[in-house]
């Protein structure tokens, strides 16, 4: 079986959100606005959030801090994930990480090919681990982001999902 075991104890994860974003404001960040409150509707803790520009330094700066925080679990990002020439999340964080989560990126665009098409191609999502630290990177339109949370990380981060989850991974990250 897999999917949810409602007769599991719950365990919420404190989630960080980075708007990566070049023509978007802290009031008109409607993807940041979706994560947050699908976030906190799951009973998780929202434990930060904060917006960038499309910037490699900048939005490495802004995870590096998170990841080093003991009271964040995972790093979620929207925007930048594209094509164009300012389009850079994925080069500022896979350097971060320790150890990339390739599936991520497959089973995003299986789920993102049921919304858009073939459109889904124009994404580069990724996820990894950095220091214990889960990231997801989640283009930053609205869909992408309702596709990537509601379809495939809310049930990662959910500690009930079986026959397993991300959230029993937690303990071992660091492990030598």
């Amino acid at each position: 079986m897999h999917g949810i075991n409602e007769s599991l104890k719950f365990q919420p994860v404190r989630i960080a959100v980075l708007t990566v974003t070049d023509s978007r404001t802290p009031a008109t960040d409607t993807s940041g606005d979706i994560l947050a409150q699908r976030i906190e509707a799951a009973g998780h803790v929202l434990a930060s959030r904060d917006l960038v520009s499309d910037d490699r330094e900048a939005i490495s700066a802004a995870v590096s801090a998170w990841i080093k925080d003991p009271e964040i679990d995972a790093v979620i990002t929207t925007g930048g994930t594209g094509l164009t020439g300012r389009d850079v999340t994925p080069e500022a964080l896979k350097p971060l990480f320790d150890k990339e989560i390739e599936g991520f990126s497959v089973i995003f665009h299986q789920v993102s090919f049921q919304s858009v098409g073939l459109s889904t191609l124009q994404s580069r999502a990724v996820a990894g681990v950095a220091q214990g630290t889960f990231i997801f990177a989640l283009p930053g339109s609205n869909g992408a982001v309702k596709d990537g949370w509601d379809k495939v990380i809310s049930h990662q981060l959910d500690s009930r999902h079986r026959p397993c989850n991300l959230v029993e991974l937690m303990p071992r990250l660091m492990e030598t």
